[in-house]
């Protein structure tokens, strides 16, 4: 099958890709290979210097990659500029630090000299979704390259010019051809590329079935993983938040790239004292968001990416409702020919009901109502996800106690759950394992190698040591 772009937000064919035959993709992984071979001998300072070129080329190209991200994906164009520009900060930032991060780390042994020594494994495959197609890509590939490693990229089948956007970047910016390379195969060749020779790593984002069969695969041939997968994000209200501080930043939190984010708050937590105010103040701004043309500046909500993925999540609602979740706002998909659906609040949700213990892509607010804050953390923990958290109290370290108990990777006080170049991201339980960025990032696909050098001390005591014999 081809790769299609398709326009959800009018139901529009843009453009198709013919996927590759085995002959395409065993050339483009020895071709990838073959230029690592000489990228890992290259100085950090030069790598850098090309990173900051392919960071001044997407501030550039702002514009134009924004609008393909729009049109292929139905990301709001406002959106899609602040996923471009992020993608630009997160080449700044290996720049500047990869060096300091892979430094030789000297340890005091027995020996005259002993170090970790961490070397590029290869050619690692970046397995990639759809929901932030520049910034998910870069968040993997940027430190793998800095750290001396080759990146390909398998990208999500309907995200094609995306992608080939991103190969060209590099290109432009005066990296090695091949060193990045997309990969247009099909589902059915990630096997082939990852038992292949070349590829010695793979990372991973993607649904929690796709992790499950990529790992297996992965662990088949002794490939080393990362996997970032789906998330059911908790947001707890406690009874001292502010909660028109709270319910305003509920709504980014929740309704961002209408909901179809890892780390978007899926699962509200209110304790009795704030619940039926705080959503009273959540109902009033969610009916106020605007639900148009992702191209239009006014827009806050666009398109989900396809249809099937509305069509899910409707299904996903519906079922809630029929186990007794009550819908406040929204709940149902929007009009035209585009994939959209009203941004949505259900009340009443419950632990074991599917949109609990789903992810919920998409603008739909799932609240459970807890007894106590003790309740309130359990009912966040009582999830088989474990990607991130957030808390709101006034009480910031009342918050830290309780993030502490959390289980998520990330857990953010009076903040909305986000990635930061400058902070390791990734989840537990079956949300993955591993992490990108920072310096736990790049340290994820290198040889944490060990060199122990005799020293000339120890060889003249123990040539002394031998001549008592």
């Amino acid at each position: 099958m081809p790769y299609v772009s398709r326009d959800p937000a009018t139901n529009t064919v843009l453009k198709t890709f013919d996927s590759w035959g085995s002959d395409e993709l065993a050339g483009a992984l020895g071709n990838a290979s073959d230029v690592q071979v000489t990228w890992r001998q290259t100085s950090f300072d030069y790598r850098a210097e090309l990173m900051q070129s392919l960071s001044a080329l997407l501030r550039e190209q702002n514009e134009r990659l924004a609008r393909t991200i729009t049109l292929e994906v139905g990301k709001t164009i406002r959106e899609a500029r602040a996923e471009i520009e992020k993608c630009a900060l997160v080449c700044d930032y290996y720049a500047l630090h990869a060096a300091h991060f892979l430094q030789p780390e000297p340890i005091d042994t027995d020996a005259g000299k002993s170090y970790v020594d961490f070397s590029p494994l290869g050619v690692v495959l970046a397995v990639m979704p759809w929901n932030f197609p520049f910034w998910q890509v870069m968040r993997a590939a940027v430190p793998a390259i800095m750290a001396g490693n080759a990146c390909v990229l398998k990208p999500a089948s309907n995200v094609p010019q995306c992608a080939l956007s991103i190969e060209l970047l590099f290109r432009e910016a005066g990296f090695p051809e091949s060193l990045f390379r997309t990969l247009l195969i099909e589902a059915d060749r990630v096997e082939a590329a990852i038992a292949s020779p070349h590829v010695r790593a793979v990372t991973v984002t993607g649904s929690e079935a796709a992790g499950r069969s990529i790992a297996a695969l992965a662990g088949r041939h002794l490939k080393k993983c990362v996997l970032e997968l789906g998330g059911s994000d908790a947001f707890v209200v406690l009874g001292d938040a502010d909660l028109e501080f709270t319910a305003q930043m509920a709504i980014s939190a929740r309704f961002q790239n209408a909901g179809q984010s890892c780390i978007a708050a899926k699962r509200f937590i209110l304790v009795p004292e704030v619940a039926d105010g705080f959503i009273a103040l959540f109902k009033r701004r969610v009916e106020a968001l605007k639900v148009g043309l992702p191209t239009d500046e006014g827009t806050h909500i666009g398109p989900l990416a396809r249809e099937d993925l509305r069509d899910q999540l409707h299904a996903q609602v519906l079922d809630a409702v029929a186990a007794g979740a009550v819908p406040v706002v929204g709940c149902r998909p929007g009009a035209g020919d585009g994939f959209f659906y009203e941004p949505s609040i259900l009340d009443h949700a419950q632990p074991g009901m599917a949109i609990c213990q789903q992810e919920l892509f998409g603008p739909v607010a799932a609240i459970l109502r807890a007894q106590n804050e003790q309740d309130a953390l359990r009912l966040a923990n009582e999830t088989p996800f474990g990607l991130g958290a957030s808390l709101w109290t006034k009480d910031t370290l009342r918050g830290e106690r309780l993030a502490r108990a959390m289980e998520a990777g990330l857990v953010f006080v009076n903040g909305i759950v986000k990635s930061d170049p400058r902070l390791p991201f990734g989840g537990i339980k079956n949300s993955g394992f591993g992490r990108e960025l920072s310096y736990h990032g790049i340290r994820e696909f290198v040889n944490a190698k060990t060199v122990w050098v005799r020293g000339l001390r120890q060889r003249t005591v123990e040539r002394r040591g031998q001549s008592l014999h």
